[in-house]
């Protein structure tokens, strides 16, 4: 039954709060575990015990972005968040939205409300908090992420999640990674799998200074002219 607003009840919404949390973190292992999907890091994370997963309230609201701060916080202080292919994984307990474009705004309402909540103020020196800019990332607690955003609705299966979630990668991986000049094999080897699994690359992959990592964040294949809406919250 449709909702106001274009979303969906989720099947499962009559669940019991912890249940329901139950079970959705058993549907990422799952959706993860499977042996088509493509990212080779989220894959890794899964295999080591690398990662950590909330589930919270709706995207976007009061109580999911107290949550989401205080936990994202905890992982980015914490030193094991800087080994190989740490992940933090927040899953919200909310309806599927309607569209990749709806996704899309909540998704950048989330993170401009978790950048007002942040409890250092700084960014990482190591990106740009410009969204327009080349070397952006989303950072918060100091630490730069590369956030991969998943909802059922999304038109790339890598993506098709059956909750609104949203993925922080440290952007220290990615450089070390570099450094070590192991990136251009992890990437072509993630896309080698990718076109397996879809028979289509994402249109905005693109390698960190580019393009703006923000046009990957939702998963949509965003127009050439988009503005990413999220502008950084300061002091």
């Amino acid at each position: 039954m449709a909702e106001e607003g274009g979303s969906r009840a989720h099947p499962e919404a009559l669940l019991s709060a912890r249940a329901l949390a139950v079970r959705v973190r058993q549907d990422f292992r799952a959706f993860v575990a499977d042996a088509a999907y493509p990212c080779l890091g989220a894959r890794a994370a899964l295999r080591r015990g690398a990662y950590r997963f909330t589930t919270l309230g709706p995207l976007g609201s009061a109580d999911a972005t107290a949550g989401l701060a205080q936990a994202l916080a905890e992982f980015a202080a914490d030193p094991a968040s800087g080994g190989d292919y740490a992940t933090f994984v927040a899953a919200f307990l909310d309806t599927a939205p309607g569209s990749e474009a709806e996704f899309e705004d909540r998704l950048w309402r989330q993170l401009a409300d978790l950048s007002a909540a942040d409890p250092s103020a700084g960014w990482d020196p190591a990106v740009s908090d410009d969204p327009d800019n080349p070397h952006f990332s989303f950072s918060f607690a100091g630490t730069a992420f590369f956030v991969v955003g998943l909802h059922p609705e999304s038109s790339r299966m890598a993506r098709r999640f059956g909750w609104p979630a949203l993925v922080f990668n440290p952007h220290e991986q990615f450089a070390r990674m570099r450094a070590e000049g192991l990136y251009a094999r992890f990437r072509d080897a993630v896309r080698a799998r990718e076109m397996a699994l879809q028979g289509s690359l994402n249109p905005n992959l693109g390698d960190f200074g580019q393009a703006s990592d923000a046009r990957q964040y939702s998963g949509r294949a965003v127009e050439p002219g988009w503005k990413c809406p999220f502008h950084r919250s300061r002091p």
